[in-house]
């Protein structure tokens, strides 16, 4: 199989302008890229579309993916990279600006509230805002703070930075992400996550649009996860195209909810390049 399209949507034909691509899974796997990331990617930018990278992955700043496409033969500047960092730190400025966080992460989260002047806290009785993430350092001790400050002060709400269950490496192995690090506050604390960060959430895509200027209406999510990637484009009204090289295979899309099924399904990624100009 090789650019198997779902059934053709109706109407004019339309030339995408902005593509929208996730990483782990999809343009890469471990330290190499995926086959025929690279030609899509060059050969997009030699048409002068407008590539965009968003990733879920919380432990890794706009720069630090830069610099790895870069290594990995696609150079990329960090504006060009978003992340579920950057949705959190946003809803915060923007819906709590005031309060008291005490986040369950690695240190670019907590590098990231910092330098967007949100106050943090260990301390239960002053915590507003418990965050859950990625956290490969994660222990009782932080359990327990975010129990005391959600279920015995009753003072705290509870948000992640990214619905993800868990990341993908190379030879079907994975870690455990933020999704587990959720269940475990949620199921001693009886509270539920009122807020998710990263994709699907359609406030990243506003704060893209906002940067880059993106037209949802012109562009094209391309990632290899059905309830993040893909919804992701369903729930902000962009075209889709799901990879078959990361999570996501034919009998899980075979099961997909209709929000979940994308434009196209692709073997190589590279095969994207066959629809630069479809019928939408």
């Amino acid at each position: 199989m090789r650019g198997t399209a779902l059934p053709a949507l109706s109407g004019h034909p339309i030339e995408f302008d902005s593509y929208v691509f996730d990483l782990d899974g999809t343009i890469y796997l471990g330290e190499a890229l995926l086959p025929g990331a690279e030609r899509l990617v060059e050969g997009l930018r030699d048409r002068g579309k407008r590539v965009v990278f968003c990733s879920n992955n919380p432990t890794k700043r706009p720069e630090d993916y830069a610099e790895k496409l870069t290594r990995l033969g696609l150079s990329t500047d960090p504006s060009d990279v978003y992340t579920s960092l950057t949705a959190t730190v946003s809803w915060i400025s923007r819906m709590m600006p005031e309060a008291t966080v005490f986040p369950i992460g690695e240190e670019p989260l907590v590098m990231a509230l910092a330098e967007a002047g949100i106050a943090m806290s260990d301390d239960p009785e002053r915590v507003d805002l418990v965050v859950t993430s990625y956290d490969r350092g994660f222990e009782y001790r932080k359990l327990q703070i975010a129990f005391d400050a959600l279920w015995f002060h009753k003072r705290a709400r509870l948000v992640t930075t990214n619905p993800d269950r868990f990341c993908p490496f190379p030879g079907g192995r994975g870690e455990p992400d933020a999704a587990c690090i959720t269940a475990a506050v949620t199921a001693g604390t009886g509270v539920e996550c009122e807020a998710v960060f990263g994709k699907p959430s359609k406030d990243l895509l506003d704060i893209i649009s906002a940067e880059t200027g993106l037209d949802p209406a012109t562009s094209v999510m391309v990632g290899d996860r059905l309830a993040t990637d893909i919804l992701f484009a369903h729930n902000t009204g962009m075209c889709s195209a799901l990879v078959l090289t990361g999570e996501a295979d034919l009998d899980q899309l075979s099961a997909a909810p209709e929000e979940q099924r994308p434009t196209w399904v692709l073997e190589r990624i590279d095969d994207l390049l066959d629809y630069d100009r479809v019928s939408a």
